[in-house]
């Protein structure tokens, strides 16, 4: 018995180990399927994640290339508003013009011709301050920002730093000086 015991238990061991080695196979197998597996779906998200980047880009690339054609527009087209806003003083003037055309006499067409005139001025600083064109103002003290001292002068009716005369007056777009104002000032 003891020899059936010996090759029992030896052929036992080789048994075991066929069938661990036999399992271990399967296992390995099943590992590497489950590897391909999982790598073939990252394949497909990195193809997919690719696709969606590409679609991205191009889409950043058309709303790139629109900003620019509607910046452009924008700045081409940025005074249509305010050339609109200056046909009605056009048109105030060729009624001026219009109106000494007429065989009335002097007096009368000067008086029609002032009036075109103070029209015309109204309506054009009316539009120019409805886009943020304003006046400098003459009755302020003397600022170096929006006025331009040709002359300093000695007077007694103002006080020194002041506005005594106006050569040209001065125009602000909003806070911007658009062209200063050439004044006389007080000593």
């Amino acid at each position: 018995m003891s020899k059936q015991t010996d090759e029992e238990l030896q052929t036992k061991p080789q048994k075991n180990e066929e069938e661990n080695a036999e399992v271990t196979n399967e296992e390995a197998e099943a590992e590497a399927e489950a590897v391909e597996n999982e790598f073939d779906l990252l394949q497909a998200e990195m193809a997919e994640l690719k696709d969606k980047y590409a679609r991205v880009h191009a889409d950043f690339d058309n709303i790139k290339k629109r900003l620019e054609r509607e910046k452009y527009t924008a700045v081409e087209y940025a005074n249509e508003k305010f050339a609109k806003d200056m046909i009605p003083v056009l048109d105030a003037l060729d009624g001026a013009m219009k109106s000494v055309e007429g065989n009335a006499d002097k007096a009368e067409l000067f008086d029609k011709l002032k009036e075109g005139i103070e029209l015309t001025h109204k309506s054009f600083l009316t539009q120019l301050d409805k886009h943020g064109v304003s006046m400098v103002k003459h009755d302020e003290p003397f600022d170096p920002n929006i006025h331009n001292a040709i002359q300093a002068i000695d007077s007694k009716d103002v006080e020194s730093g002041q506005i005594v005369q106006t050569f040209q007056t001065g125009y602000k777009y909003k806070n911007r000086p658009l062209r200063e104002a050439m004044v006389i000032v007080a000593n």
